[in-house]
């Protein structure tokens, strides 16, 4: 049986560059916990802070919930300061970069690493917390059928 890379844990602490919030076009999928958390953060309902901060993304069955990007591609909630939700941040943005596609090789980590400052610095992540974090990753996200975008 193989070892996995990070058997023996990673190195990890964000360094606040706010590359993973900014600067290149991408989705950060929301799930109903997400949604409820974002909607208390902003003082919306949830179908509001849907209609304001996010976009359906479209699957054509199905669509799926995402957070709004400005036209920089920056992420709607980011500010100068950095995140505007921060202790209401989405499951994805709070694992990172602890996702299964990031860690599934040491390859993917190392590119991971090329546009990410904060790997390979700071305390090590034992392979418990990193497993917990990308384990986390499987909360499903909102998926939507039809026209209906908030069951209550």
């Amino acid at each position: 049986m193989s070892r996995c890379f990070y058997e023996k844990g990673l190195r990890f602490e964000c360094q606040r560059c706010l590359y993973c919030c900014s600067a290149e076009p991408g989705y950060v999928y929301l799930s109903r916990t997400d949604i409820i958390n974002g909607a208390n953060a902003t003082a919306l309902s949830p179908r509001d802070f849907i209609s304001v901060y996010c976009r359906l993304v479209d699957f054509g069955a199905f669509s799926m919930v995402s957070l709004r990007e400005k036209e920089n591609y920056d992420c709607v909630f980011l500010t100068k300061d950095g995140c505007s939700i921060y202790s209401a941040r989405p499951l994805q943005c709070r694992t990172y970069p602890f996702w299964r596609s990031v860690i599934e090789s040491e390859e993917s980590w190392k590119k991971e690493s090329a546009s990410c400052p904060g790997i390979g610095r700071g305390s090590l992540i034992d392979k418990a917390e990193i497993e917990r974090r990308a384990n986390a990753e499987k909360e499903p996200y909102m998926i939507l059928k039809g026209n209906d975008i908030w069951k209550e």
